[in-house]
């Protein structure tokens, strides 16, 4: 471990002095536990133990997959304090993507929840035979339960044995480009990221925090700022509408992570929030995916002025720009199509290809640099001298500047559709598409054409009791944006399929028009 007179600020420190800090205040709960920060401590310690009595230590790889509940919060934790290298599997994946992952990044650890995902982690450890221990969440066939043996023992002192440029998080893309990549994110990147959401973010006077989507991803890593300002951290597994309206109103939450798709959800329900009490919602935050400034503005509408949008990806986690409550204001409404301004302490340029910084109104490749950015990808230098060619890290995204500052984020530059010589990219069209009042969302690919090139093609899920054909919705879309926008086809579809993240997953609407085809798809 370095000793430079300027090493520190690790993830382990950071969990070890919230526990120290906050120690009786409640800390985190599933429906099932709730602890305090003491109580969160001792199961640290506890999993520590059971960890170094099997010989992991410092540099090992630890894998979970799990639901959202508090054990596998603490495990990560215990593995992160010990100078362990942590890989989330998304719960929700194929067991192909989660396979490839727990061998590429050579993960010597894996727990896995028994009653949900017991046969797949059976799976995976046949088909992975460097994996060395498998461990359970409660009782799974041939397989040690790490609750009973975390009960068994006594909590080992928590001390950081982690150091700032240690990869804390080896957390890999959404793979829709192919294989994902493992991106490694020392431990400075995840603490400058936890003090940007600490100091950047309109977090209310009490954090009562409540986590929906999987906590191995976006809404996982916001609990660290939760965590150092000594808030409460509840986790669902997984949201349905009822369920979540119940826990905010029987809790009294205050603050909370959802995916736009999500938020919809709450919009289309008048009759769930007129059944439960949401009125303690004092902050939502909403990204991963773009959301329609005109689901947007019914939101407010019906939640107050309360969102802050985040703007990140998994190279540069959660924050290289925030859109925050102040930000989205009714009396600008154009604003509310904007993902905000850079996050302070991160660096942020719209590029063109020659990586000449554009002007503003100009469209650009978002670039970033500072702290928050990655260390590259995990056995893949090629991949990561692309993408930090310059000395920047190139999103991929396309967005244009206004002259205060803010971003617009057209589209991933891969989306692009070229047809009839324009670059029309399909953000625009589903934006145009989403201010109908019938549509309650929507999505638009590039299909092969003879004539364009590329034809625009939409899929609209409408509003319940909403009726409105194909021609009506060209001709709003023409009026809004031109005609080069208008879809040239409309499918009416009963939902709209997204990615694990709760991106649109294009890839699932190309494969029937681009099978066999060589195109590079985001």
């Amino acid at each position: 471990m370095s000793e430079s007179l300027y090493s520190g600020g690790t993830v382990g420190g950071l969990i070890i002095g919230a526990i120290i800090r906050h120690g009786d205040r409640p800390a985190l709960g599933d429906g099932t536990v709730r602890w305090t920060y003491a109580e969160l401590g001792d199961q640290i310690g506890r999993y520590i133990a059971v960890y170094k009595a099997m010989g992991l230590k410092r540099g090992n790889a630890l894998s979970i997959l799990a639901s959202n509940r508090a054990e596998s919060w603490a495990a990560m934790c215990a593995g992160l304090i010990m100078g362990m290298r942590y890989t989330p599997l998304h719960p929700l994946a194929a067991e192909d993507d989660q396979a490839f992952i727990v061998e590429d990044a050579e993960i010597d650890l894996l727990i896995v929840e028994g009653a949900k995902f017991g046969a797949r982690g059976e799976a995976i450890r046949a088909r992975v035979p460097g994996l060395t221990h498998v461990l359970s969440f409660g009782p799974m066939d041939g397989v040690r339960d790490v609750l009973g043996l975390a009960a068994a023992v006594r909590p080992a002192p928590l001390i950081d044995e982690s150091d700032a440029d240690q990869i804390g998080w080896l957390a890999y893309t959404g793979g829709t480009t192919g294989r994902s990549k493992g991106v490694m994110l020392p431990h400075r990147a995840i603490i400058a990221m936890t003090l940007l959401l600490y100091g950047d973010w309109d977090w209310p006077a009490e954090i009562r925090y409540l986590a929906a989507t999987p906590i191995s991803h976006a809404a996982g890593v916001t609990i660290y700022p939760v965590m150092y300002r000594g808030g409460y951290v509840r986790l669902t597994q997984g949201f349905e509408a009822e369920a979540y309206c119940r826990v905010v109103a029987e809790e009294k939450i205050t603050a909370t992570f959802l995916v736009p798709t999500l938020v919809y959800a709450l919009i289309d329900q008048p009759a769930l929030r007129a059944k439960y009490d949401l009125s303690s919602l004092d902050m939502i935050v909403y990204g991963a995916a773009p959301m329609s400034p005109d689901r947007l503005k019914e939101a407010m509408g019906i939640f107050g002025q309360v969102f802050v949008q985040l703007y990140g990806q998994t190279e540069a986690p959660q924050c290289i720009t925030t859109l925050r409550k102040v930000d989205h204001d009714l009396s600008r409404p154009e604003r509310l199509g904007s993902c905000g301004r850079p996050s302070p302490f991160v660096d942020v340029k719209l590029f063109d290809q020659d990586m000449r910084e554009v002007g503003v109104g100009m469209p650009g490749e978002i670039c970033v640099r500072g702290p928050l950015v990655m260390a590259g990808y995990w056995k893949r230098p090629e991949a990561t001298e692309e993408t930090l060619r310059g000395g920047w890290l190139h999103t991929g995204d396309v967005a244009v500047k206004d002259a205060e500052g803010y971003l617009y984020i057209v589209d991933r530059t891969k989306d692009m559709i070229i047809s009839g010589g324009f670059n029309i990219y399909p953000r625009e069209v589903e934006d145009a598409l989403m201010g109908h009042p019938s549509v309650a969302s929507a999505a638009v690919i590039g299909i092969p054409d003879e004539k364009w090139g590329e034809a625009v093609t939409a899929f609209v899920v409408l509003k319940q009791g909403a009726n409105v054909g194909a021609a009506e919705l060209q001709a709003h879309v023409k009026d809004k944006r031109g005609a080069p926008w208008s879809p040239k086809s409309v499918n009416f579809v009963d939902a709209i399929p997204v990615t694990g993240l709760g991106k649109i997953d294009r890839k699932v609407l190309r494969a029937p028009y681009w099978e066999g085809r060589r195109r590079g798809v985001a």
